[in-house]
C-alpha cells in the first residue's frame, strides 16, 4: 500500500479567488500536504498527502484561515448490538472510515451519531463501514442529500437577506437618490420631516441592514483583515464601514468635519450591502445550475431494490444492497446495482450509457449496468458491484473529478489574485490621498467617494469564477455527450490537439471480426479449421472468437488443446490431437521459420482487398491461409470527416500489414498510417507523431494503454477494457467514435469560454478601477457612485456565471446510422490484426 492519500473536501466561506488562493496555501502548508486544489464554483478541495497527516490537520488549517471544512452530521440505526464490545467494535469501525471526525455509539437506542466531513465521505459510505463490523447499519428513512440540502438552505438565506436588506435601503435610497434626481423630493423631505430626522432615519435603516443581514462581511472581512490576510469580505467591510462612519459623524457631530464636507452617504452603504448580497444570491443559484449534470446523473439511480434475503423478497434501500446479493427486477423498474443475470430473459435500455436507442437483449450470463432500464420481461441478477464501485458511481465520480480539477489556465489567475486584494487596498487608500492632496473642494466627502468605489468594484469575485464555473458547466455537458474528463488538465490539452490517432481494432472498427475465407494445404477445410479453433479457444482475441463461431456454425467438434502459449503482437499455438499448431500473421511464421510462399500471393490479395489475412501450420509446415474481416462502425466515417473539419490531422496506428492498413486508410481519408507494429510500438509511433504537433491517441485494448498513457491525451473507448480506461484522459462512455469530436469540440469551447471569461473579469478591473478613482472626474465633473460600483461588481460575476452556462448548448454530434455512411468505408471489411 503507497504512503500517499487524497481527501476531498467541501469548504465554507470562499467568496472571491483571493479566498481560494489563501486556502490552498494554508492546505499546502501543512506539513505532509504534497498538493492542495481548491475550487471556486464547487466550493471543494482536492488535497494530496502522506498517510501521516491527519484530518484533524486539514481541517484546523482550513479553519485558521477562516474557510472551515464542511462538516454534517448523520444518525445511523445500528442493529445486532448486545453487549458494550459491540458498542466499541462499531465505533472503532466509524472512527477508522476516511472522512469521518467523531462517532458515538449508543447501545440502548442502538444509534450511532456521527460526524463527517462534507466531501470526503457521505452517510451511506458511513453506513457501510459500520456494517462491515458484522452489526447491519442503515439510514433512517428520509435522509436528505446533505451537500444538496446544504447548498438549497445556502441559498433560501441569502434570498432572506438580500430581502431584508433591499427593504431597509429601498427607502433610504429613494430618499436620497430621488432628492438628487428630483429637486421637489429633497425639498419635500426638507420642508416636513427636516434633514436632520431624515439623516438619523436613514442613520436607523442602513445600521439595521449592515448589522443584520450585511454582518456577514464584518465578521468574516475584519478578522480576515486583522489577520493581515484581507479577502472580499474585507472589502466590502472597509468600504461600507467608512461610508457609514463618515455619515454618522456628518449627522450626529457634524463640527467635527471641516466646513461644507459633512455630507452623509447612508445610500452607499446601504446599496453596497444589499446589491453584493443579491450578487451573491443570484451566483448561489447559477452556481447550482452549473451542478445539473451531477443531478441528472445521480436521478438515473435506482432508490431501492428488490433483494433475495432469507428466502423472501424485500424491498431495500439500495444503500443496503451488498455484493453477492440476489436481486429480481420487474418490467420497466430500473436495475439497481451491476451484476450478472442468472435467471430470466429480457431487453433492457442502456441508452444512458451507449447513446443507442435499441434495447439490448438480456438472459443468463449477461452484464446488467445499474441505472438502465429493464424492458417487458423480468430478470433475476447476482450483485457484483455495489456502492461507489457501480458504473455509475464511477461516472459520477470521474465527473467530480475532473469538474472540481484546477487547469494550467488556472496558475495565471491564482498569481494575480494572491497580491490583488491587498493591492486593491492600496490603491484605495492611494486614491484618497490623491484626492485630499490634488482634489477640488470639498475634498475630503470626494476623497471618500472615490475610495469606497475603488475598494468596491475592484472585488475579484469575477476573476474566481471565470475558469472553475467553466469548467464545471463544461464537463457536466460532456458528461451528458457520453464524454467523461477522467483528469481535468485534459480539458485543456485535448483543444491544443493537432493529430488524432487511432487504434484500429474495436476503435475504427466494431471490433467483432467474422471469419471471410479458408484456404487449406495438403487437409480439408473442417480439418484445418477445426485444429485452428482448438488453438485459438484458449484465446481471447477477437479473431479467435470470429474462428470459434465458424466452427460452431459448421457444427464442428473442437478438440482440446495443451501448452497453449500466447505470442503477443504475433500469434498463439498449442498442441492438439499430438500435433504443434501455431496461428498468427506472416510475421510470426517468419520467426518461426515456416515458409508461407505458397500463399503469399494469396494473402497479398486479401490484404489489398482490406483484409486480415492470418497463417496456421502444422507441426513446423503451412497449413492454411486465414481470412478475417471486421466492419467499420457506422459513425467512423463521419466521424473522421468532421475532425478534418476541424483543421485535425488522422492516424491508424495498426498490427496489420501495410498494404491492409493502407487500404484501409484510402477507405477512410487517414492521413498517416503506422502499419504492422507491436504494442510497445505503438509508443514509438505516438512519438513520431509529435512532429505534427501534441497528439491525442484513441483506443480500447490493454495493448493500447502504453499508448494511451504517452499521448498528449488518451482517450480510451468506454466499452473497452479497464486497464484502457485507467491509462486514459478521457473516456467515451459507448462506443461511438463520433464521441472524439465531441470531446475535442467541448475542450476547444470550454477553453474559449474561460478566455472570455479572464478577458472580462480582468479588462472590468482594469477599465473600472481608474473610473472609479476618478479619472474623468477632470472632463465629467462626476464620480462612480459606490453604490453603482456595487452593482457593477455583482453585474460582472454574474455575467461571468451566465457566459459559463451557455456551454449547457453546445450541441452534440452524432455519428450517422450505417446506411447514410460512406458506402466505400462502410462496405470494405476492415481487418482485426493480432495487435
Amino acid at each position: 500500500m503507497t504512503n500517499t492519500a487524497t481527501t476531498n473536501l467541501q469548504i465554507t466561506g470562499l467568496n472571491c479567488a483571493s479566498c481560494v488562493r489563501r486556502a490552498e496555501t494554508a492546505l499546502a502548508e501543512v506539513p505532509g500536504v504534497t498538493r492542495a486544489e481548491v475550487s471556486f464554483a464547487s466550493e471543494s478541495a482536492r488535497v494530496d498527502h502522506s498517510r501521516e497527516v491527519a484530518l484533524d490537520d486539514l481541517k484546523k488549517a482550513l479553519k485558521t484561515a477562516g474557510y472551515p471544512a464542511a462538516e454534517a452530521d448523520v444518525t445511523l440505526a445500528v442493529e445486532g448490538m448486545s453487549c458494550a464490545s459491540c458498542v466499541a467494535r462499531v465505533e472503532r469501525a466509524l472512527t477508522d472510515a476516511p472522512g469521518v471526525l467523531a462517532a458515538s455509539v449508543n447501545l440502548a437506542t442502538e444509534t450511532a451519531q456521527v460526524r463527517y466531513l462534507v466531501g470526503q465521505t457521505g452517510p451511506a459510505e458511513i453506513a457501510r463501514a459500520a456494517s462491515a463490523t458484522g452489526y447491519t447499519a442503515h439510514l433512517p428513512n428520509g435522509d436528505a442529500d446533505d451537500t444538496d440540502d446544504r447548498k438549497e438552505k445556502e441559498s433560501q438565506k441569502l434570498a432572506r437577506q438580500t430581502l431584508t436588506a433591499a427593504l431597509l435601503v429601498l427607502p433610504v435610497f429613494l430618499v436620497e437618490m430621488g432628492g438628487h434626481l428630483f429637486p421637489a423630493l429633497h425639498h419635500l423631505v426638507a420642508t416636513t420631516i427636516g434633514e436632520q430626522t431624515s439623516r438619523v432615519a436613514q442613520f436607523v435603516l442602513v445600521g439595521l441592514a449592515l448589522a443584520g443581514p450585511g454582518r456577514v462581511f464584518y465578521i468574516k472581512g475584519l478578522p480576515a483583515l486583522a489577520k493581515g490576510a484581507p479577502d472580499m469580505n474585507s472589502l466590502v467591510a472597509l468600504g461600507t464601514l467608512a461610508a457609514f462612519a463618515y455619515s454618522t459623524l456628518s449627522t450626529f457631530a457634524p463640527g467635527l468635519l471641516p466646513e461644507g464636507t459633512a455630507h452623509v452617504y447612508f445610500e452607499a452603504a446601504g446599496v453596497i450591502v444589499a446589491l453584493i448580497l443579491l450578487g451573491r444570491w443570484l451566483e448561489a443559484r447559477a452556481k447550482g445550475r452549473t451542478g445539473e449534470a451531477i443531478h441528472k446523473l445521480l436521478s438515473l439511480q435506482a432508490k431501492t431494490a428488490r433483494v433475495e434475503r432469507d428466502g423472501e423478497v424485500v424491498d431495500l434501500p439500495i444503500e443496503e444492497v451488498t455484493e453477492g446479493d440476489i436481486l429480481q427486477v420487474r418490467p420497466g423498474e430500473k436495475i439497481a446495482v451491476d451484476g450478472v443475470v442468472t435467471a430470466g430473459e429480457s431487453h433492457v435500455d442502456e441508452s444512458m450509457l451507449t447513446g443507442e436507442p435499441i434495447p439490448v437483449s438480456k438472459s443468463r450470463g449477461a452484464q446488467v449496468v445499474g441505472g438502465t432500464v429493464n424492458g417487458a420481461g423480468a430478470l433475476t441478477f447476482r450483485a457484483e458491484k455495489v456502492g461507489r464501485d457501480t458504473m455509475l458511481s464511477r461516472i459520477v465520480a470521474m465527473v467530480e473529478q475532473a469538474q472540481g480539477a484546477k487547469l494550467p489556465i488556472q496558475g495565471m489567475v491564482d498569481r494575480v489574485t494572491a497580491w490583488f486584494v491587498p493591492a486593491v487596498i492600496a490603491a484605495s487608500l492611494a486614491t484618497v490621498v490623491l484626492w485630499l492632496a490634488f482634489g477640488p473642494a470639498p475634498a475630503l466627502p470626494l476623497a471618500l467617494v472615490a475610495g469606497v468605489s475603488v475598494m468596491i468594484i475592484a472585488c475579484p469575485c469575477a476573476m474566481g469564477l471565470a475558469t472553475p464555473t467553466s469548467i464545471m458547466v463544461g464537463t457536466g455537458r460532456a458528461a451528458e455527450m457520453g464524454v467523461l474528463f477522467r483528469k481535468g488538465e485534459a480539458l485543456q490539452r485535448l483543444q491544443s490537439a493537432r493529430v488524432v490517432a487511432f487504434d484500429k481494432t474495436g476503435t475504427l472498427t466494431e471490433g467483432r471480426p467474422d471469419l471471410v475465407a479458408l484456404t487449406p494445404m495438403d487437409m480439408t477445410e473442417t480439418e484445418a479449421l477445426r485444429l485452428v479453433a482448438a488453438v485459438e479457444a484458449q484465446s481471447e482475441h477477437p479473431i479467435a472468437e470470429a474462428i470459434l463461431r465458424a466452427a460452431k456454425a459448421r457444427g464442428l467438434d473442437v478438440p482440446g488443446a495443451d501448452a497453449f502459449q500466447s505470442v503477443t503482437g504475433f500469434g498463439a499455438e498449442a498442441r492438439v490431437d499430438g500435433q504443434r499448431v501455431q496461428v498468427g500473421a506472416a510475421r510470426y511464421m517468419e520467426r518461426e521459420g515456416i515458409d508461407t510462399a505458397p500463399l503469399s500471393d494469396e494473402a497479398e490479395d486479401l490484404a489489398a482487398a482490406g483484409k486480415t489475412a492470418l497463417f496456421a501450420a502444422v507441426d513446423g509446415r503451412l497449413a492454411a491461409l486465414i481470412a478475417v474481416a471486421d466492419p467499420v462502425k457506422p459513425s467512423t466515417p463521419a466521424a473522421l470527416s468532421a475532425l478534418r473539419a476541424l483543421g485535425l490531422q488522422t492516424a491508424m496506428i495498426t498490427g496489420d500489414s501495410p498494404t491492409t492498413a493502407n487500404a484501409i486508410a484510402r477507405d477512410l481519408g487517414i492521413d498517416h498510417v503506422v502499419a504492422g507494429v507491436l504494442p510497445e510500438g505503438k509508443v514509438a509511433a505516438v512519438e513520431d507523431l509529435r512532429a505534427q504537433g501534441p497528439v491525442a491517441f484513441v483506443g480500447d485494448g490493454i495493448n493500447d494503454a502504453p499508448a494511451l498513457a504517452a499521448a498528449d491525451v488518451g482517450i480510451a473507448i468506454g466499452t473497452g477494457t479497464d486497464i484502457a480506461i485507467e491509462a486514459a484522459d478521457v473516456v467515451l462512455i459507448s462506443g461511438d467514435v463520433f464521441g472524439v469530436t465531441n470531446a475535442i469540440r467541448i475542450s476547444q469551447r470550454t477553453i474559449a469560454n474561460i478566455r472570455q471569461n479572464l478577458f472580462w473579469a480582468f479588462a472590468y478591473n482594469t477599465l473600472l478601477i481608474p473610473v472609479a478613482a476618478g479619472v474623468i472626474y477632470p472632463l465629467t465633473g462626476m464620480l462612480l457612485s459606490p453604490a453603482l460600483a456595487a452593482g457593477a461588481m455583482a453585474l460582472s460575476s454574474v455575467f461571468v456565471l451566465t457566459n459559463a452556462l451557455r456551454l449547457r448548448r453546445v450541441p452534440e454530434g452524432h455519428g450517422p446510422a450505417a446506411t447514410r455512411a460512406t458506402p466505400s468505408a462502410t462496405a470494405a471489411a476492415v481487418p482485426a490484426p493480432a495487435e
